[in-house]
């Protein structure tokens, strides 16, 4: 089966989590946390921050490992490093999405989440 490997921003700004909703491909309109395919020769946190700013035109800090996930889609296996950020910058420009919300604790459960994200989902209802 085939590996991907990717990143994944979860974005924090005061209780809210940062949301986006794919527009593309076979999981157009699910929910996911933004982030992407590690390159060669990248740094999880080398990876993430450039991710960020391909698709959310901005800066982020990445300030604490939460979780990885394993999770296998019918037609590949992923792993996904998945950290906690924060923004250096307050502009955000949808380049690749098609929508995106802030969500609070109570209100992670009202989008459609994919499969994989959904791990990551519980693991941010535990934090303080």
């Amino acid at each position: 089966m085939k590996q991907i490997e990717v990143v994944a921003a979860i974005i924090r700004k005061g209780d809210k989590i940062f949301a986006t909703q794919r527009g593309y491909g076979e999981w157009k309109d699910w929910w996911e946390f933004p982030g992407g395919k590690m390159e060669a020769g990248e740094t999880p946190e080398e990876a993430l921050k450039r991710e960020i700013r391909e698709e959310l035109s901005t800066e982020i800090s990445v300030d604490e490992f939460l979780c990885t996930v394993e999770y296998d889609y019918p037609k590949f296996h992923l792993t996904m490093h998945c950290y906690l950020c924060s923004l250096l910058t307050e502009a955000l420009h949808l380049n690749e999405h098609e929508a995106a919300k802030w969500l609070s604790k109570e209100k992670l459960d009202s989008v459609k989440w994919l499969p994989a994200d959904l791990e990551v989902v519980e693991k941010i209802k535990e934090l303080k």
